[in-house]
């Protein structure tokens, strides 16, 4: 059994690894609840899954340029400070929103504005820590690890946006707001009882800064043909099939419920992620890394398509009450697309770690927010955009969204493996980066 469950070695080896994934635990739940909380009240002040979904747009410009830029920013300074610092400006942002719900303030653009601060610091302070996870665990432990975090991700994914809901019906977005904020101080601990990190470098190397250290990080990317395509795969699935701009509507005139349906709906995800995590431990002996990152990918899009067959099934009906049977089955399809996701995600993280210098590390790992968080946010614009482009010929605008983005999704990730046949034949044990 201990060779099927979740590997804990890193945090038993590594204190300063146990803290920074403790701290970090905490501060996602919060996170994921504020931006529950933020995707409610838009549809409470504005009524429109198309103005839920232009939360990904505010997230997305900032998140690509401080993404990018901050890798340099990493790269050339201690990454416990610049992970600090960065965290703190996030913590602001939060302190912001909940001060604008303490007033009744209730302006959609504050909340946009909130979120871009949010996401730009994200940008930074996620991949300083990222990159410094392998200066803290042994590489023979960097799947274990990333495993780990990936669990930290996504029980956050699933306990954040059911508590945020909760709170937000119970109490109102005052209180899911303020939770987070507390919760965040459990990041800033962390993150400053780490040691200092300072990038490896040999002693002839001249260190390079600014929008050139960008630009170098790209070239080094350029040579890494595996490594890119686990971008690409990542892009396939967060952009054309992600769903989460639609579970507000869809839980209020569809499925029944309101808010805390909304948070049932996000849970779901992230629970079939978590129960893949708890059972990680054979993903430590698989080789062909590539070829289960597509094969997640592929498994990510037929969750998303049965989700949206199940909407199509029930219709736009305006229930006084929850449809359980609906509910149950929306359940059972995103549990499984949450598995796969994770499964990928484990698998992406440790070929770029893997095949990574350090003194480049801060930079890829940029790339890697900037791909894995942009595309979610890039998602719900373009999801939140079909559905509305769809209203006007379909009765069942949110279901048939949902089965058109992941049949692209599961195309694009056919062409993708057939324009580069050796990410399918990528092996661990004799890596091709």
């Amino acid at each position: 059994m201990a060779k099927v469950l979740a590997d804990i070695t890193p945090m038993r080896v590594s204190p300063a690894f146990r803290r920074l994934w403790i701290g970090q635990s905490l501060a996602s739940i919060g996170g994921q609840l504020t931006a529950m909380a933020v995707a409610l009240e838009i549809y409470h002040l504005t009524q429109s899954t198309f103005m839920v979904g232009l939360v990904g747009v505010f997230a997305l410009v900032p998140l690509i340029i401080m993404g990018l830029y901050g890798g340099s920013i990493i790269d050339n300074h201690d990454r416990r400070t610049v992970a600090f610092f960065s965290a703190l400006v996030m913590w602001g942002a939060t302190i912001g929103l909940a001060v604008a719900a303490w007033v009744h303030l209730e302006n959609v653009w504050v909340l946009y504005a909130m979120v871009a601060i949010q996401s730009g610091a994200g940008g930074v302070s996620h991949p300083a820590r990222s990159s410094i996870i392998p200066r803290l665990v042994d590489k023979s432990l960097l799947p274990a690890a990333n495993a780990l975090n990936s669990a930290t991700w996504t029980t956050a994914l699933m306990i954040g946006p059911l508590i945020g809901s909760m709170l937000v019906a119970s109490f109102g977005y005052k209180i899911a707001y303020t939770v987070d904020v507390i919760t965040f101080t459990a990041a800033l601990y962390a993150v400053i009882r780490l040691p200092s990190v300072l990038p490896l470098r040999s002693d002839t190397e001249k260190a390079v800064r600014g929008w050139r250290c960008v630009v170098d990080g790209f070239k080094f990317l350029a040579t890494r043909k595996n490594v890119r395509m686990t971008f690409f795969m990542d892009i396939a699935a967060m952009v054309l099939a992600f769903p989460v701009a639609l579970f507000p509507a869809v839980a209020m005139t569809m499925i029944g419920g309101g808010e805390t349906t909304a948070g049932w709906l996000t849970a779901f995800l992230a629970f079939g992620s978590v129960v893949a995590l708890v059972f990680s431990g054979p993903l430590g002996r698989v080789r062909r890394q590539g070829l289960a990152v597509a094969i997640m990918i592929v498994g990510w899009a037929l969750g998303i398509m049965g989700f949206g067959v199940v909407l199509m099934i029930v219709g736009t009906t305006n229930p006084d009450s929850v449809i359980w049977w609906a509910l149950i089955a929306s359940g059972v399809c995103l549990a499984f697309a949450g598995a796969c996701d994770a499964i990928s995600s484990v698998f992406r993280n440790v070929i770029l770690q893997a095949a990574t210098p350090d003194e480049l590390r801060g930079r890829l790992q940029g790339i890697f927010t900037v791909t894995v968080a942009g595309g979610p946010n890039l998602g719900k614009a373009l999801t939140g955009g079909m559905s509305r482009l769809l209203g006007g010929i379909s009765s069942v605008p949110l279901g048939l969204t949902a089965l058109i983005g992941g049949g692209l999704c599961i195309i694009a990730v056919g062409v993708l493996s057939k324009s580069t046949p050796n990410f399918i034949k990528y092996d661990a044990e004799n890596p091709i980066p």
